[in-house]
């Protein structure tokens, strides 16, 4: 019986489109500070990070406003409106810290500073009349924060789809909250 001589596995190229092994763990030694930033993150990260900020101010002036229309509500259809009110604010607020973990992530800091959250929200801060206006103005507020989104998104596109994936989900809950609303105005019998 004679040996068979010992084989060296066949070293095979990658797909095209793929970095071989030997540079991807290179590329990850280098710049380690950056995280989870490697050399492949193509978006434009400051222009990204300042996107996610405005963001987040839309979404804490949102979970103010909701929070508002929670305490402050009336009437004789409040109580079930008002659950509406404190589940969407709850959202908005998971909403918030996902944004301002991004931006972390991204290198960036998440910018919350009071004095000038309206001034950086897309959305208004509109406390409203009475119940059926609470509820109108939350439907104009998740109306202007589903085309933000949008616009985002298309921004980003397959650049940062970490990012996408993140304004995506966020992106289906507004889109959830405004049908929530306008089925409530389509039914309003109240004030």
């Amino acid at each position: 019986m004679s040996k068979q001589p010992a084989t060296t596995p066949a070293k095979s190229a990658p797909p095209a489109g793929f970095t071989d092994r030997k540079t991807l763990r290179a590329n990850a030694r280098k710049s380690i500070e950056d995280g989870a930033i490697t050399p492949s993150y193509s978006a434009d990260r400051k222009t990204v990070i300042k996107l996610l900020n405005d963001a987040l101010a839309t979404e804490w002036v949102c979970v103010l406003r909701y929070y508002r229309h929670y305490y402050t509500a009336t009437g004789m259809l409040a109580d079930s409106v008002k659950a509406e009110f404190l589940e969407h604010a709850q959202q908005e607020q998971a909403h918030a810290d996902m944004l301002a973990e991004r931006i972390v992530q991204l290198g960036g800091e998440p910018d919350l500073d009071p004095d000038t959250l309206t001034a950086r929200a897309h959305a208004e801060y509109k406390e409203g009349r009475n119940l059926r206006d609470m509820v109108r103005e939350n439907l104009i507020a998740e109306r202007i924060a589903i085309d933000s989104y949008r616009e985002m998104i298309n921004f980003i596109g397959d650049k940062d789809t970490t990012t996408k994936r993140i304004l995506e989900l966020v992106l289906a809950q507004e889109e959830e909250h405004a049908d929530d609303f306008a089925d409530l105005l389509e039914g309003w019998v109240g004030e």
